[in-house]
């Protein structure tokens, strides 16, 4: 199986290195020199990591053979995939690939079908399920702790608590404008 994990950023220098947005959480094992990934669009590649360095809190990649600033920047916004044990599980208990979350059920503690996963949004500052409703809309549901309460790949599901105004309309709103009144 593939799994996305990395976008490759602007030209850096200019001897072929480029920045690179992380999309994994095991980017030691992902990203290392030596790893062969694949890319979107698939005429970019495949390409191989020649070496990797942290510098300013980015990732720094240059790939073999792409040896100076025009060719870096021509891979620009390109992805990079990994070939992926489907078998092969997060190192963390609570960690899971896409690819397990995609068409899980959404239901609330007390078991209302909410709908059911067809994406991740992968945010600077959080994870967020995109959920279609049996209706055919689609609710948004940040993908922390303090909601997504339980996932169960066995049963198929995701137990959220939502807050009120999350998945209804039931938000309360507070406004210093309703005191005047």
């Amino acid at each position: 199986m593939q799994l996305v994990v990395a976008r490759i950023g602007r030209a850096h220098g200019i001897k072929g290195e480029v920045t690179v947005e992380v999309r994994t959480d095991e980017p030691e094992l992902r990203l290392g020199p030596g790893a062969v990934l694949a890319t979107d669009p698939p005429s970019a590649g495949p390409l191989t990591i020649a070496t990797g360095r942290v510098h300013s809190g980015r990732l720094l990649l240059r790939f073999e053979g792409v040896t100076d600033r025009t060719a870096a920047e021509a891979l620009r916004n390109t992805l990079l995939i990994a070939e992926v044990d489907p078998e092969e599980l997060p190192e963390g208990e609570d960690e899971y690939y896409d690819h397990q979350l995609i068409d899980l059920d959404v239901v609330t503690e007390d078991g209302t079908e909410v709908g059911r996963i067809t994406e991740i949004s992968h945010l600077p500052s959080q994870d967020l399920f995109i959920v279609e409703r049996p209706d055919g809309s689609e609710v948004l549901i940040p993908f922390v702790e303090e909601i997504v309460t339980e996932i169960d790949l066995a049963e198929q599901r995701a137990v959220i608590t939502p807050p009120p105004g999350l998945i209804d309309d039931r938000a309360e709103i507070a406004s210093a404008r309703d005191e005047d009144a």
